[in-house]
């Protein structure tokens, strides 16, 4: 593969599979699908009674970091395609691979994953609605949910905005990867930069708006966390930038002194993550519930910013470091993982509304809705992929 850092001129001969990346990526999924199999029985939701605290450190855990390495992981390879397919050719892929499955998802999947929750909270008698009126009345009244598929609508817009760089500024990108390649050798570096691009993208809006907010313009089903829009677009571009120098090379090495140094990466994550459980019990324990003070939602942020980033550079330089070893699960779940993403809140919530009224432990509706989610969603994505259109997309 020819690569050169030099804006507009790169020349990239074919697209690459990296299996250290697709195997990130379908780790994030994986994840996906946990966190939504667990949350319905935390004591952070108002779920399934049967409940268990195990699932809250789950939770917690998940929601502080995956959503933003998914960003991360997304930019990685935007560079190369702009170059070998240019703007306006990027721009109309990506629409045909994040919008439509997007407007399905809103459309179609979504509303039928949310009716058990209607049912759920109108019983037999008390409405006529069948499916078909509550889909009527989802679209045309509300709430209209995005589910899952609210990370589609953002990624696009990053993408176009990509795109935009990429014509208005042609080195704007060939800048980013000179940076990158300016650490490559200087891990540590790179890691404390990165924790302080994380706090300067994350704090000062979880200080502003707090982290229940969500921005959702006009009602429509285009949300997005308002305290996160700046830590996922910075997360992205920050893959672009490690991206635009390399691949296979630079910090994203497999013989690199980033992946050498995962045990590094991964104890500070850990560090962090346990300040956030220290914050998080002082918040319940020690501190009047109402507004916590400014000194703790600063704590907070901080931890969060923090540990966000390490587990970027855990996760990234575990995977380098083995990447010859055997990731059996991964690397047969990689093909179909984009549809299993799309899929999965169907099978979730109707198989959490099917064991609802049973009084079983929480782990064991766990995983019949883990696994039943996993193999159910898998199974569909496989059937679908042999249409060839679906297969394009997905």
């Amino acid at each position: 593969m020819l690569q050169k850092i030099d804006g507009n001129s790169q020349a990239t001969l074919a697209p690459q599979r990296v299996a250290p990346l697709d195997r990130a990526r379908t780790l994030v999924i994986l994840l996906v699908l946990l966190h939504h199999s667990v949350v319905n029985y935390t004591y952070f939701g108002n779920g399934d009674r049967m409940r268990w605290l195990g699932f809250d450190l789950v939770v917690l855990f998940n929601d502080s970091f995956f959503m933003a390495f998914m960003f991360f992981i997304s930019g990685l390879f935007v560079r190369d395609s702009l170059a070998r397919k240019g703007s306006a050719v990027f721009v109309r892929d990506r629409a045909w691979r994040l919008g439509v499955p997007f407007l399905l998802s809103v459309f179609v999947l979504v509303p039928i994953a949310y009716y058990p929750t209607f049912l759920r909270y109108h019983l037999p008698g008390t409405t006529d609605f069948n499916f078909l009126h509550f889909w009527w009345r989802t679209l045309t009244v509300g709430p209209w949910p995005s589910g899952p598929a609210w990370f589609l609508w953002v990624l696009l817009a990053l993408d176009v905005v990509a795109a935009a760089v990429w014509l208005a500024v042609p080195r704007g990108i060939a800048t980013l990867g000179q940076i990158v390649l300016a650490v490559r050798h200087r891990p540590v570096a790179a890691f404390v930069a990165f924790l302080m691009f994380s706090i300067a993208v994350y704090l000062p809006m979880r200080l502003i708006f707090g982290d229940g907010s969500w921005l959702e313009p006009g009602g429509y089903p285009l949300p997005i966390q308002t305290s996160r829009i700046l830590l996922y677009a910075g997360y992205f571009f920050a893959g672009i930038g490690v991206g635009a120098a390399g691949l296979r090379a630079g910090l994203l090495a497999e013989d690199g002194e980033l992946a050498k140094r995962w045990p590094l990466w991964l104890g500070w994550a850990l560090l962090f993550y346990a300040a956030i459980l220290v914050l998080v019990y002082a918040k319940y324990n020690l501190i009047d519930l109402g507004m916590p003070p400014l000194i703790w939602r600063t704590s907070y942020g901080l931890a969060f910013a923090m540990f966000s980033a390490a587990m970027v550079f855990a996760v990234t330089a575990a995977l380098l470091r083995f990447a010859k070893s055997g990731w059996g699960l991964l690397d047969m779940l990689r093909p179909s993982a984009y549809g299993i993403y799309l899929l999965h809140y169907i099978f979730i919530i109707w198989l959490q509304y099917a064991v609802y009224d049973y009084s079983w432990p929480a782990f064991a509706k766990f995983a019949i809705v883990f696994v039943g989610t996993l193999s159910m969603s898998w199974a569909l994505t496989v059937a679908l992929r042999r249409i060839p259109v679906v297969a394009r997309m997905i």
